[in-house]
């Protein structure tokens, strides 16, 4: 162990002595011999020891520690850190840390028996680890200075930690810079290495551009969809009839107490037509309804309208096409919209309620692909950022979500951790892995 390690002997033996004179009159004399950032932080945690508690006093309940995890947005990274940091750091006795940026732990992983070890100084999820509670220690001062830092042995403040060595640096988010975590090595001294804070400085940068393109992936979709088809939806009227374009029977329209069961063509033209209020062109409507637009023909476009016409004359007579654009005079609502709707204010239990699997499943029209994407993505997107455990494991019935890695990951860190679920959730997360 070089030298310059925060475990080296003459590390310890500074530190040791500053505790056995830590009690004296003149407390700063006892700190001057440590390093830098450990004196900075001691002094700072003797001004904290009249408002400490301990820290198993501190640990959070389940249910609250699952609130944390589902509202920190370090749930979305926490595979990049498994990756880069526990995977390697296998069989090393090594403890992955997550906190959030008061210092709470959200997530300790590794060994069974290093966890076990570590639960004797509630070094738990749930647990605050924040100079304020518990003095020097890797993950609580990173936070307070702003730096990746090392800690080993008497270094800590708290002889809860005197066994334990530790290299912590904060996470920053990726638009503003705030701190909005801290990624924690614990263990012997293998966690205070020279390459230890560069490991972890190279995930923490690896964790912010996952963020920073996990915010532009779940951001644009939205802000496209303000821009493009709040404006339209402005414009529609309140109607009587209702497009059921989800069900696994076939789509429906719904009027009162009448229903018409609609053919996949008649549904295409319908969903279009109420997706594009203002109107569509002959030409506009052959290119969102055939893969081979240059195959297809007006003519055979007019006479598919002028069947629908009839159709829905004796069903609905404000729901018959116009012509010059192509339009509808009152344009229906349907599931796919209130599926929209509700992720856009915000409610996602009516946006479930409302999203009975792919938007006109059998169709292969490119303007219905479109819808499709956009439904199911919009959904997915608010369920990753916004779901709860119970709306998660909902989601995950949707047969489309059954081989969705990211999902299945997002459900197993909001899990608790003895819920008999999880095993279901890492036996469908093997399964895609073997497959792949």
């Amino acid at each position: 162990m070089p030298l310059t390690s925060p475990a080296s002997q003459s590390h310890q033996s500074r530190a040791l002595k500053a505790h056995e004179i830590l009690g004296a009159t003149d407390l700063r004399s006892s700190v001057l011999q440590l390093r830098d950032v450990v004196r900075e932080s001691w002094l700072r945690s003797i001004g904290f020891q009249s408002e400490a508690v301990s820290n198993e006093h501190t640990v959070l309940s389940d249910a609250a520690l699952n609130q944390l995890r589902s509202d920190s947005p370090l749930r979305l990274v926490l595979p990049v850190f498994e990756r880069l940091l526990l995977e390697p750091a296998a069989d090393t006795g090594l403890l992955l840390a997550i906190g959030d940026k008061s210092g709470r732990l959200l997530w300790v992983k590794g060994e069974s028996q290093v966890l076990r070890q570590a639960e004797a100084m509630a070094f738990v999820p749930g647990a605050d680890w924040s100079e304020r509670t518990v003095g020097t220690s890797a993950p609580g001062t990173a936070l307070a200075t702003g730096g990746g830092v090392q800690v080993s042995g008497a270094e800590h403040f708290n002889a809860i930690a005197h066994t334990w060595s530790c290299s912590a640096v904060p996470i920053h988010a990726p638009d503003t810079g705030e701190v909005i975590g801290v990624v924690d090595l614990t263990g012997g001294e293998a966690a205070v290495a020279p390459y230890s804070l560069a490991l972890l400085k190279a995930a923490a940068a690896a964790a912010e551009s996952e963020l920073r393109w996990q915010q532009e992936r779940v951001e644009m979709p939205s802000v496209k969809r303000r821009i493009f088809s709040v404006p339209e939806r402005r414009i529609v009227k309140d109607v009587g009839s209702f497009l059921r374009l989800m069900p696994a029977a076939g789509p429906v329209a719904v009027r009162g107490d009448k229903q018409l069961e609609l053919s996949t063509r008649h549904a295409e033209l319908l969903t279009l037509l109420s997706w594009h209020p203002r109107g569509l062109s002959g030409e506009e409507l052959v290119e969102l309804l055939h893969v081979n637009p240059d195959a297809a023909d007006l003519g055979t476009l007019r006479a598919e309208l002028v069947r629908l016409r009839k159709v829905l004359s004796g069903f609905d007579e404000s729901l018959v096409p116009l012509s010059r654009p192509y339009r509808l005079e009152t344009v229906p609502h349907s599931d796919a919209r209130a599926v929209l709707d509700a992720i856009d204010t915000g409610d996602l239990e009516v946006a479930l309620e409302n999203y009975a699997g792919p938007v006109l499943e059998r169709s292969t029209a490119p303007g219905i692909q479109e819808i499709r994407d956009e439904v199911f993505a919009a959904l997915r997107q608010a369920m990753l950022q916004d779901g709860t455990e119970a709306q998660l494991l909902r989601f995950l019935q949707s047969p489309e979500t059954h081989s969705d890695e990211e999902l299945l990951g997002t459900i197993l860190q909001v899990l608790p951790a003895r819920s008999p679920r999880r095993a279901l959730i890492v036996a469908a997360l093997e399964r895609i892995e073997a497959s792949g």
